[in-house]
Order: structure tokens, then C-alpha cells, then sequence
């Protein structure tokens, strides 16, 4: 079989075992009823499919990203929004969220069902604090190469709803917090800048799960590479750095592989030009990789975002081999245009929306 194939396969099995509506539909048996479903982030469409499967027809309301909520029931409002940088969409998604929260009558139980996106997706800003101030933050925050912890520290300054903000408006009796993670230790204050975290001193009865992570993603696919007969020499959540330091750091642990399987997880980061290219962070990371294995025979990886996107663009990530590194690739590299280097040597993984985000994930294979 080719092996970059089967790289791909092995990604996408991790994939698809965090799937939202998977994932979601696993966590919802002996959860009660709710009154209210509200989904918020990427992969929300997914995760609200699950649960209106498992209660029948419940007042649903989901914010997501734009071409990320089809196939839901007419009866569920939809909200899509901008990812990574938030627009009016994302206002109208955060306040809506909001009043849904305030409109809940005592006694009532509300589903929140959480997942990464939910930073951009939704916001209801503080008085005296305008779009224009969290377009200007977010593009700040994205260039600066900054973790997703640092960033989402910044964003919660300016929000209502984040940092348990949003459940703050709930006068209910219960609430059921399903999360989806894309952030490192899978900390429910953390994910989506803490729009699924319960505030201080709350008063109604609280349960929170985290459904899906990377680990569960990482495990899947070594799961794959076992099934198929092939040792994995490593699993882990080592991408949080920036990615030349990434690149840097597994470039001699993939020269030298036996045969077999290393998986990798995590975010890692880039700190853009003024004027950056066509990419996201798996494509400056897959380029860079292909520099370090660069003349190697027998070997495939790919570098992929969980969700089915990276940064701006509408890739998941890139594949490379020994042969992909050529003249003129360190110029795209330099100038964060890895996307267009990766098209033309036609290196570049296409998925489409995958209904999850837990940060992303590299599988590397030696045959």
C-alpha cells in the first residue's frame, strides 16, 4: 500500500473516533432531559445532532462556523460566524447565547454542549468595548505566535460570556456542560476561552465532561497502525512550541524510525509577517518537516488540523515525503506562504469539515 495512503487513513481514523456526534452521543446516556440545547464552536452542529437523536425535538440553538451547520433540523437555529478572526455574526451568536441562558425559567435544565472555535464563533462584549477592538485583538493575538492559553486569557478580558460568564445568566436548576477539547490538559476553563465553564459561587446542580480530546484522537490512530500490523514507536502531545522548534525537535527522531508509526498531537504556533502567504500552522509545520526528512526514502507525513481546517484556508494540512522539499521552498516557508508551495507540488490534505477540533495531529510512517 502507499504509504502516504496510509498515513492518511491512520489520520483519519484518530479523526473520526472524536467525532462530535460520536463523542456526544457516548457521554448522553443517563443525562436527563433537557429544556434547551445550546451548541457552540466547530464542531456544535455535530454534537447538537447527537443529542437531538438521543431527546427528540428540543428549543436548539447553534452557533458555529460558516459552511459548518447543515443537515440540522429546520426547527434548530443556526448561527454561523468568522473563524479565526470574529465579525458582526459572531456578536449576534454571542448575545443569543446569552438570552437564551436569561430566558430559562427556575427549574429548568439546560444542555451546553462546548467545542473549540467557540472564542471567535461567539462573543458579547463588555459595554464600551466594539467589534472593532476584538478584530484588532484577535489579529494581534494570531501573529504574535502565542498558545491558545495565552490567548484566550486575552480574550476573556473583553467578554460576558467567556470565563463563565455565560452560564453566570443561567437562574435554572441544572446544567449539562459536553466539551470537545482543543487545548492542552483539556481544562473546561480554558476551552473556547471558558464559555462552557461554571462561574463562581453558582447555585444550580452542575455536571461537566470533556468527551473528546487529542489523546482520545492519538490513541485511535496508533489503535489503526497496530490493527495494520505496525509497531508505533511514539504518541504523544508534543507539538506545543513554534513550529521550527517542532519541526526541529522530531526532524531527527523521523530520520531515524524503523519501520513503523510516530503520532504526534497538540498546537503549535507561528509568528507571521506583515503581510503573510496562504497557510496555517499544519502547513508551515508540514514544509517543515519535509526540509528535515528531506532525501529520505520510505517515509510519509501528515500534518493535518483535527477540524478539517487550518488558519484561514480551507486545507486541513499538508502531506510530505523525502521528494517534497525542492528549490524555492524555503522562500514560501520564510514568508508563511507554505500553502501555495504545498498546492504546487500538490502536497496539500483536503478533508472538508470533519465534525470535531481537537487541535491537530501529525502521523508519520516508515515503510
Amino acid at each position: 500500500m502507499d504509504i502516504s495512503k496510509q498515513a492518511v487513513d491512520f489520520w483519519q481514523a484518530g479523526v473520526d473516533a472524536v467525532d462530535g456526534n460520536t463523542a456526544t452521543k457516548a457521554a448522553l446516556p443517563g443525562v436527563p432531559k433537557p429544556d434547551r440545547i445550546l451548541a457552540v464552536g466547530k464542531p456544535a452542529a455535530a454534537m447538537a445532532r447527537a443529542a437531538l437523536a438521543q431527546f427528540g425535538s428540543v428549543p436548539t440553538l447553534v452557533v458555529t462556523k460558516d459552511d459548518h451547520g447543515r443537515d440540522l433540523p429546520d426547527a434548530v437555529e443556526v448561527i454561523e460566524a468568522s473563524h479565526p478572526v470574529p465579525d458582526d455574526r459572531s456578536l449576534a451568536g454571542g448575545r443569543a447565547l446569552r438570552l437564551a441562558m436569561e430566558q430559562m425559567h427556575p427549574g429548568s435544565h439546560v444542555l451546553l454542549l462546548v467545542s473549540g472555535g467557540a472564542s471567535s464563533l461567539a462573543e458579547d462584549l463588555l459595554p464600551g468595548t466594539s467589534l472593532g477592538d476584538l478584530e484588532a485583538l484577535n489579529r494581534k493575538l494570531l501573529s504574535e505566535g502565542l498558545d491558545i492559553r495565552a490567548m484566550n486569557a486575552e480574550r476573556r478580558k473583553l467578554s460576558r460570556i467567556k470565563g463563565g460568564g455565560l452560564l453566570s445568566h443561567f437562574k435554572g436548576a441544572r446544567a449539562t456542560v459536553l466539551a470537545i477539547s482543543d487545548v492542552p490538559g483539556d481544562d473546561l476553563n480554558i476551552i473556547g476561552s471558558g464559555i462552557g465553564a461554571l462561574p463562581d459561587n453558582y447555585t444550580f446542580t452542575a455536571t461537566t465532561q470533556i468527551v473528546a480530546s487529542n489523546a482520545h484522537a492519538r490513541n485511535a490512530a496508533a489503535t489503526a497502525a497496530d490493527v495494520a500490523g505496525l509497531a508505533v514507536f511514539a504518541n504523544e502531545e508534543a507539538l506545543h512550541d513554534d513550529y521550527l522548534q517542532v519541526a526541529a525537535k522530531l526532524g531527527p527522531m523521523l530520520r531515524g524510525m524503523d519501520k513503523g508509526v510516530m503520532i504526534f498531537g497538540g498546537e503549535p504556533t507561528v509568528v507571521l509577517p506583515e503581510k503573510p502567504g496562504r497557510g496555517g500552522r499544519n502547513q508551515a509545520l508540514a514544509l517543515a518537516l519535509a526540509k528535515e526528512i528531506s532525501g529520505q526514502s520510505g517515509l510519509a507525513i501528515v500534518v493535518g488540523g483535527t477540524d478539517g481546517t487550518d488558519g484561514p484556508t480551507k486545507e486541513a494540512g499538508g502531506i510530505v515525503c523525502g521528494t517534497t522539499w525542492a528549490d524555492g521552498a524555503e522562500t514560501y516557508l520564510q514568508n508563511a506562504d507554505s500553502g501555495s508551495f504545498l498546492d504546487k507540488v500538490d502536497a496539500l490534505l483536503t478533508t472538508g469539515p470533519t465534525g470535531t477540533n481537537v487541535m491537530d495531529l501529525v502521523v508519520a510512517i516508515r515503510g
